[in-house]
């Protein structure tokens, strides 16, 4: 949902920075491994120390990288399915460095292993999200549905990250994980539903073998 509603107002934000990079021969590619590293460092080092506010910071001025380098591809004409590939693989590897570095600070220096459980959750949750969709249309389904997609997802999260670093009480970041956690939930579910109708039409003798 926010992905649709945000995606004009970004590209004309980030449009003459992925002109300006391509200009001195920066690759798409390039700006997606970068955003992604980024990311990595700013949730593993600043989140684990209990940096939550600076961790936020460096994170964000990283995570829009998924945004300039779809941008720059547009404007090669190159949306082909190797970029697409790599910056979905790179994008669970953000996901998952952002839950974990939440969840070792918590386990540790943050002594909140509520937050930390919840932060968990939601890293597993998140990653079942993206699969289910990845595998539905793998099989030829479509399952881009749900109330908790990606961008929803990082937004809650590094606002709410960011001011509790700031001093806001940590059981709104608790209460935020956990209703990020039933929402990614409802999405997996209905993916699962989604599909599931779709395979009810399909003719019989189509269904192929279970993966294990």
């Amino acid at each position: 949902m926010l992905n649709r509603h945000a995606r004009g107002f970004f590209t004309a934000l980030f449009s003459p920075v992925a002109r300006w990079l391509l200009r001195i021969g920066v690759s798409p590619d390039a700006v997606t491994v970068v955003g992604t590293l980024g990311v990595v460092i700013g949730a593993l080092v600043f989140y684990p120390l209990g940096q939550l506010w600076w961790g936020t910071l460096f994170i964000t001025a990283f995570i829009f990288s998924d945004v300039i380098d779809g941008i720059m591809a547009r404007m090669q004409h190159r949306g082909g399915r190797w970029g697409n590939f790599l910056d979905s693989t790179l994008d669970r590897v953000a996901d998952g460095a952002l839950f974990a570095g939440l969840a070792v600070w918590f386990f540790t220096g943050g002594a909140n292993p509520p937050i930390a459980i919840a932060a968990i959750v939601c890293l597993v949750l998140g990653m079942v999200v993206s699969y289910a969709r990845a595998k539905a249309e793998a099989l030829g389904f479509h399952a881009n549905v749900g109330i908790a997609e990606r961008a929803e997802r990082l937004v809650s999260v590094l606002v709410v990250t960011g001011f509790t670093g700031l001093g806001l009480p940590v059981v709104v970041l608790f209460v935020t994980l956990c209703l990020l956690a039933a929402a990614s939930l409802v999405t997996v579910i209905q993916r699962i539903v989604t599909v599931h109708r779709q395979s009810l039409e399909e003719p019989e003798g189509t269904t192929p073998e279970r993966a294990g």
